[in-house]
């Protein structure tokens, strides 16, 4: 199958030897777990795995469009990618919180390159202290022209159990 010569993919391989030396700081890793074509041209969806850097035990699945050389060679748009993603986020083992942000804007757990300099694939966490409960928002970032695409999964932390590194915040 005909792939992309510049993909997000490849931009985080090409610069891991940067971080290992710790010149640059990355949130959090994916993982690619599918791969799945879906025309002749190359185009396809990929499947990736990123654990919470902060959170053990919890994992997120983003789907994203992975747009080939061809297809993007045949439209004349060649940065051009699309914003849509999907996310799903789960407990997969022992949930333990370290010292996450608690405020409504959260942090930014993941992020991806999804052309050369526009754009990005972000992950966001949120903490809502009255549902107890981790919120996960998947969506594009832009320089300018923020996109209104965005998913969204979540991980109730009631009827398990929790443990927070720093203690559970007050009020809850």
């Amino acid at each position: 199958m005909i792939r992309s010569l510049f993909t997000a993919r490849t931009a985080t391989r090409a610069l891991l030897p940067l971080f290992g030396l710790g010149l640059l700081a990355l949130p959090a890793i994916a993982r690619q777990v599918g791969d799945i074509g879906v025309d002749w041209v190359g185009n396809d969806i990929e499947i990736e795995a990123v654990h919470d850097p902060k959170i053990s035990g919890v994992t997120c699945h983003i789907a994203y469009f992975d747009r080939s050389i061809v297809d993007r060679l045949q439209k004349g748009n060649w940065f051009e990618d699309p914003s849509n993603s999907s996310i799903a986020c789960r407990q997969t083992g022992p949930i333990v919180i370290g010292d996450i942000k608690l405020d409504q804007g959260g942090e930014e757990i993941f992020d991806q390159r999804r052309s050369l300099i526009w754009k990005k694939l972000v992950v966001n966490r949120v903490y809502d202290s009255e549902n107890n409960t981790l919120i996960y928002l998947a969506h594009a970032r832009q320089v300018q022209d923020g996109s209104a695409k965005m998913a969204i999964s979540t991980v109730p932390l009631y009827a398990t159990e929790v443990t927070w590194k720093n203690g559970k915040p007050k009020g809850d």
